[in-house]
Order: C-alpha cells, then structure tokens, then sequence
C-alpha cells in the first residue's frame, strides 16, 4: 500500500458533469448545470483557505483543498461524506459544505507510477 492510498482514509461523495448538457453549447450559470450520478470516493478533506491558479491562470482562493484518489473534472461538486448521508441526490450544491471543484492539480510520485490528486472548492 503506497503512501498515497494511506492518506486517503475519508470518504466523499463526487457528482461529475453531465455529458448531456443541452444543445452543447455550456451553461451560463450552476443552476443549469445537470449532473450525473454520484459517487463514493476516497479522500483527505482538509477545511482550508489556499490561493491556487484556475485554468485561465487567474489567482483564486479555496474554501478547501482534497486529496482524491482519481481524476475529476472542473465543474463537478464534492460533499465529505458517504452516499448513503446525501440528502439531495439531484441538486448536488444542496448539500451542506457541498463545494463545485474549481482547480484541479495532478503530481506524480518520483517513479510517475502513481498521482497525488488535489481539488480545489
């Protein structure tokens, strides 16, 4: 067991964006966005402010920053918590301390056999 599966000792819930946005054309706000079904991830959740850069390069700030064990995509909501605890299934943002993902960071390990992936909140 790598260091990397050690650390990820808490559980969240990941709902990814929809492929079937309408049109195809985006969004222009979160309450169109359409979501597809959640799941249960590994992770380290850790409550804190960091600044980190977007995709357009531009400097935000983080409510939280979490350590998962695959790759997920900008757009997407994370809850800390199970599947089971979810109490709003089809509007992911209605969960409490539910967060979209806003920046995504992937390092690997000195062999690059394995990743160190961070959300952004």
């Amino acid at each position: 067991m790598s260091i990397i599966t050690r650390m990820l000792k808490q559980r969240a819930v990941y709902w990814p964006l929809s492929t079937d946005v309408t049109s195809g054309q985006g969004y222009s706000s979160t309450s169109q966005r359409q979501y597809a079904s959640p799941v249960e991830i590994a992770c380290r959740w850790v409550d804190e402010t960091r600044e980190f850069s977007d995709n357009a390069g531009d400097l935000q700030t983080s409510r939280a920053v979490v350590k998962v064990d695959r790759d997920l995509s900008i757009g997407g909501v994370l809850w800390l918590g199970t599947l089971d605890a979810v109490t709003s299934v089809d509007a992911p943002l209605n969960n409490a301390g539910a967060g979209e993902i806003r920046g995504i960071r992937k390092l690997p390990n000195l062999r690059a056999t394995q990743f160190v992936r961070t959300a952004f909140l």
